[in-house]
């Protein structure tokens, strides 16, 4: 475990944090078992399944304000959920969470498949609606708004460009690899951009800004805004721009974001708007990727995982690698 740690952390936090880690790896083990099997949905109710139950096991008043759909839509982990081991007693905590970030990717065996959620103090993550979010990010070590959504694709990559103290052309941005990104992607080719797609999994194509092994520079495109908010909180913990406007296709999108107190339809949210306070954020590997390794079946029952888990007031993150069995899980 590599561990850049803040020795000023109180006892409760340092068990929150890696607690955080356990309900993630329970996700991922569960969605592990349905690799390349087909089957988008089994895999998702198998890692819901697992982190609610995960999440029982924790001292904690906890409410889901990100999750599986709002209540009528769905049947665990729903948008104000009460989750935890400890209601109207342990410390009240919001969480926004993606027990199967990647469900598509799971069933197809493909990379970068991850259980992901984010913690922080009530009232510090976006109640974001289940719509789509024009998003925009950059790693971190640039001026203050070196980026904004209100710019055009290229001026965006000139602006970091000339901060990084490189030509356009040498920039490097991720993109999810969909038809609504066509005149994106052609955008960024046409000014001589390195353009990686990626299938799936936005949360990991965010994070990959801030880790320069990745040599991606900058992410771009339409997503979940869910996974937006928790795309945010990562970085948050590690530092990083983010940029996210929320994208309605209809009438009954924009009523579902005033049920959760959002009523201006053009902001540009910032990535402290999205996230703020202290944070917490959690992934665990369910396929191998950039950013962790899968979930391994091992001979006699034993499973190995890989996690990172990061806090925002401490600058704490540690890479963790765990070897279970089914009856030691958890």
């Amino acid at each position: 475990m590599n561990d850049t740690s803040n020795s000023n952390v109180s006892a409760l936090d340092r068990v929150l944090v890696l607690e955080m880690v356990r309900v993630t790896e329970a996700a991922a083990v569960a969605a592990s078992t349905l690799v390349g099997r087909g089957d988008e949905k089994a895999a998702d109710a198998a890692a819901v399944e697992a982190m609610r139950k995960a999440f029982d096991t924790l001292e904690i008043d906890g409410t889901v304000v990100i999750g599986e759909g709002e209540r009528d839509e769905a049947p665990m982990l729903y948008i104000g959920e009460k989750v935890g081991g400890a209601p109207g007693k342990g410390p009240q905590i919001d969480i926004a969470l993606d027990p199967l970030e990647g469900t598509t990717i799971t069933a197809k065996a493909g990379p970068n498949a991850l259980a992901v959620l984010a913690a922080a103090e009530k009232g510090c993550l976006l109640n974001a609606p289940d719509v789509y979010m024009d998003k925009l990010a950059v790693g971190p070590g640039y001026p203050e708004d070196v980026i904004s959504l209100s710019k055009t694709p290229t001026e965006n990559v000139e602006a970091v460009a000339k901060a990084k103290g490189v030509k356009p052309s040498e920039i490097i941005v991720c993109v999810l690899d969909r038809p609504r990104h066509a005149d994106l992607i052609a955008e960024l080719r046409g000014i001589g951009c390195g353009v990686v797609l990626i299938g799936d999994g936005d949360v990991a194509g965010v994070i990959a800004v801030t880790d320069e092994d990745t040599t991606i520079d900058m992410y771009m495109g339409q997503g979940g805004a869910p996974e937006g908010v928790l795309a945010a909180a990562a970085l948050r913990c590690v530092g990083g721009q983010f940029n996210g406007r929320l994208v309605f296709r209809n009438e009954d999108e924009k009523a579902r974001a005033r049920k959760w107190g959002i009523d201006d339809f053009d902001r540009i949210y910032k990535r402290d708007d999205l996230a703020k306070g202290d944070c917490i954020f959690a992934a665990t590997g369910v396929t191998d990727g950039s950013l962790l390794q899968g979930v391994k079946h091992l001979r006699g029952g034993r499973m190995t995982t890989e996690s990172v888990v990061m806090r925002a007031s401490s600058g704490t993150v540690r890479w963790i690698k765990g070897e279970h069995r089914d009856s030691t899980l958890g």
